[in-house]
């Protein structure tokens, strides 16, 4: 199940291995839909703007662990492409045991402090108890989602996109199974949620990590894998690093959206939720395309394949195209139909507040497609640092619009401030990696 992305048609490759990644992502978003859902459903709209109103603070801290996670990865899809079995397995090595320290180091802080973060948002008293009981419990399994993420970026840095997919897909149905116990029957209220996704997440990893061991044998260490290596240690942080921090820059940015959201109450927190995670359903082919620009540029990078990278990135823009397309047709013609998935019986203003935004954001699908394409592209060809500038360029933008626009226009000001921040980011990324490919062929043709 293994792919050798530096050989066969570029189209094709970036295509089939993108499938089981889009399906395992959209299994992912149904872990959340389901959490509100049944939030929504059996707890109520104040629930369910609770559970919302953690998104990005979630969003700040589980990118960040999980942009490490990515950062792993990409390492182990350059010694792949370079057919170095030793180093690979040394750096499957380190990445267990830096997901252990950094998890660690994570967790306790947030847990800790969790409450202070809601305050500092501006989330509504009313539900700032519920958001808490939430989301602490979701700090508190931060080992379990990086597990699962170093785990299935491991197996995809080697071309396997099937084996995540096939653990989300048993995990996704524990959730919901665990939704309804944690939620209906022992009542815990927002917190049940989050246990049943963390539980979901923690047994997915670990047998994850049982299979990858038993099935691929370049992915099984030995104990003279671990060692010491402060070279290799920091090499897979400076990369994992860069990649967290842009996760994080960008949701400083969404935090600073969400604040400016929570000041118009608990309906509009609702409403902007059930919007927001339409929207996150209608993009998932995106991200998928990100994953798979990463290991296919990793790999060829690897393998010293320039020529190759050129034809897949190329591909590469005629699938954010269509990307874009599909996700806006969804946002605006079955948008309204969703919008009912995640609040009991809406109301017509509910679902004029998540159709305003909607619309507005699907005018931008094109650069966001960009942003995950190149910058994942950037990743994977050892380009961190515009990536990680991208993300400060994604603040600066979200938070001048949100500046500029929120007192004159109100909540309409809001929509505009994530496509703000997807124009100026979107441009910058293909043009950073066209100046890359430009300058590189300029060397290798010499």
């Amino acid at each position: 199940m293994k792919t050798d992305m530096t050989k066969g048609n570029p189209m094709k490759i970036i295509l089939l291995f993108s499938i089981p990644v889009l399906m395992g992502n959209l299994f992912q978003q149904f872990y959340n839909m389901v959490d509100t859902i049944i939030v929504g459903q059996y707890l109520g709209s104040d629930a369910l703007a609770a559970v919302g109103s953690t998104g990005c603070l979630m969003f700040l801290v589980l990118g960040f662990a999980n942009g490490i996670a990515q950062g792993f990865g990409v390492m182990v899809s350059h010694a792949f492409g370079a057919k170095n079995e030793k180093l690979l397995k040394h750096y499957v090595a380190l990445a267990i045991i830096l997901t252990v320290i950094v998890s660690t180091i994570l967790t306790i802080p947030t847990v800790l402090a969790s409450k202070q973060f809601l305050i500092w948002m501006n989330t509504p008293d009313n539900i700032v108890d519920m958001a808490n009981a939430y989301i602490k419990v979701i700090f508190a399994g931060i080992i379990c989602t990086m597990s699962y993420n170093v785990a299935s970026g491991l197996l995809r840095s080697i071309g396997d996109s099937k084996t995540p997919l096939y653990f989300l897909i048993f995990s996704s149905v524990l959730n919901i199974i665990l939704d309804i116990f944690f939620i209906v029957v022992v009542k815990l209220g927002t917190a049940g949620a989050a246990y049943a996704t963390i539980l979901s997440q923690g047994l997915s990893a670990l047998l994850c990590f049982v299979v990858m061991f038993k099935k691929h044998d370049i992915l099984r260490t030995r104990k003279e894998d671990y060692y010491m290596d402060f070279n290799g240690i920091s090499h897979m942080l400076y990369i994992g690093i860069q990649m967290a921090l842009n996760y994080s820059i960008t949701a400083v940015g969404t935090m600073i959206f969400q604040a400016s959201v929570n000041v118009f109450g608990s309906q509009v927190v609702a409403a902007f939720t059930a919007a927001s995670k339409v929207n996150n359903i209608a993009t998932q082919t995106m991200p998928t395309l990100g994953a798979a620009a990463a290991t296919y540029c990793g790999q060829n990078l690897g393998a010293g394949k320039y020529e190759r990278i050129f034809k897949g990135m190329k591909a590469c823009f005629w699938i954010c195209i269509g990307c874009a397309l599909a996700a806006a047709a969804i946002n605006c013609l079955v948008g309204p139909h969703m919008i009912g998935w995640f609040i009991s019986s809406p109301s017509a203003k509910d679902i004029d507040y998540a159709m305003r935004y909607l619309h507005i954001a699907s005018a931008f699908m094109l650069p966001l497609a960009w942003i995950f394409a190149y910058r994942n592209g950037l990743q994977g060809l050892n380009k961190g640092l515009v990536p990680m500038l991208s993300g400060i360029m994604e603040l600066v933008a979200r938070v001048l619009a949100i500046a500029i626009l929120v007192k004159p226009f109100g909540y309409i000001g809001v929509c505009y401030a994530d496509p703000a921040a997807w124009g100026s980011t979107g441009i910058l990324l293909i043009v950073t990696y066209y100046i890359w490919q430009y300058r590189t062929k300029r060397k290798y043709s010499k």
